[in-house]
């Protein structure tokens, strides 16, 4: 589905819900919006099904795994066709380290956000990897000193 679904509060609030309690159960989920347990697994198949939930998942502690060095990486690319467009999204896509890519717009075409062990791990990763990427012409790195809030849900209440 491809257009923006419509959601009443119980939909909003049991959203906000899985967000914050992804491993609650059916029966603790509908407690906590106040719906039956059947209406409730209803609603949740409906969002699944209309891709709203996108999926479940544990969110890990990066430094706790050995992933100590965070940064960020702009990346602009010599040309701007589909050809170099696709070359430098299929390398990304392979590029463990890259836990997300946006296409941006400014001065910068790609920003990258990377997880690494640490700065010889990151060297390697520049050095072997996107520097050699084809039609890459220019890279800008910053890394993250602290990090001073983090996703961790949508922002639903911007939808009431």
């Amino acid at each position: 589905m491809t257009g923006v679904t419509q959601f009443d509060r119980t939909d909003l609030r049991l959203l906000a819900e899985i967000q914050q309690h992804g491993r609650a159960t059916n029966a603790e989920l509908a407690a906590r919006v106040n719906l039956s347990a059947s209406a409730c697994l209803r609603r949740v198949q409906r969002l699944e099904a209309e891709g709203v939930i996108a999926g479940y998942g544990a969110r890990l502690e990066p430094k706790r795994i050995g992933l100590g060095l965070q940064a960020f990486v702009r990346v602009q690319l010599e040309k701007h066709d589909q050809q170099a467009i696709a070359l430098f999204a299929d390398s990304v896509i392979e590029w463990d380290a890259v836990v997300a890519c946006h296409a941006l717009t400014g001065d910068m075409d790609y920003l990258l956000h990377v997880y690494v062990r640490d700065l010889e791990h990151f060297s390697s990763f520049l050095l072997d990897k996107l520097l050699n990427a084809a039609g890459v012409a220019d890279v800008n790195s910053s890394f993250v000193l602290r990090t001073v809030k983090d996703f961790q849900s949508l922002p639903l209440t911007q939808l009431e």
